[in-house]
């Protein structure tokens, strides 16, 4: 009986403990802070900055692509960000990327966002295999372009999926994808007059 009572408060403690940290290693990061490009990298000659509290990209006079990365690398995680599209929204959310320095040629896989039915949430590999997963027609009006939108990814092993607004829009195991690790890395597509305002960037690692 005296055994059982002194251990008592231990397994409490373990218990408490484990639980603790348990609901540190879930907690949200937060990718932007409102105030600076603290903790992303820029390649290319595009333009990135922040905006009464919001991350804004345009293209620049090269009309070039453009990447905005993290300086963090992440392999499984639980991505949330809000986007809204100006006249063309043309641009991208990579997973797993990586970037050359002094290049704009990315290895990674994009998550789209793009103007209305060009496949935003879809999955595409640069310099790779290109379309892995698109948007079918009917998943296409969930996008609300001109507004913000939430787009939620999660990447675990070979798994991923990506959500806009609530709505599931693919769901893909591909080895490849699985075998990759890098930086989160917001895009600028190449051919100008693009601009996309970002905010409420959250991760959370698996």
């Amino acid at each position: 009986m005296f055994l059982s009572k002194l251990r008592n408060p231990f397994l409490i403690a373990a218990c408490s403990l484990a639980l603790t940290t348990g609901a540190m290693a879930q907690k949200k990061e937060k990718l932007f802070n409102g105030k600076d490009l603290t903790g992303w990298k820029v390649y290319g000659t595009e333009k990135w900055f922040v905006q009464d509290g919001e991350l804004i990209c345009e293209s620049g006079p090269d009309k070039g692509y453009g990447y905005l990365a993290t300086t963090k690398t992440y392999k499984n995680f639980e991505l949330s960000v809000d986007f809204k599209q100006g006249a063309n929204g043309n641009s991208g959310v990579f997973i797993r990327s990586n970037i050359p320095d002094g290049s704009t040629k990315i290895s990674g896989w994009q998550v789209e966002v793009a103007p209305p039915n060009h496949d935003t949430g879809g999955i595409y590999e640069s310099y790779g295999r290109g379309w892995l997963i698109q948007i079918p027609d009917e998943k296409e009006g969930f996008l609300k372009f001109g507004e913000w939108n939430t787009l939620k990814i999660r990447a675990e092993g070979p798994r991923v999926r990506t959500w806009l607004n609530g709505h599931e829009m693919v769901d893909i195991n591909d080895e490849k994808i699985g075998a990759g690790n890098g930086s989160i890395a917001l895009q600028i597509h190449d051919g100008g007059g693009i601009k996309v305002n970002w905010k409420n960037l959250k991760i959370k690692s698996l």
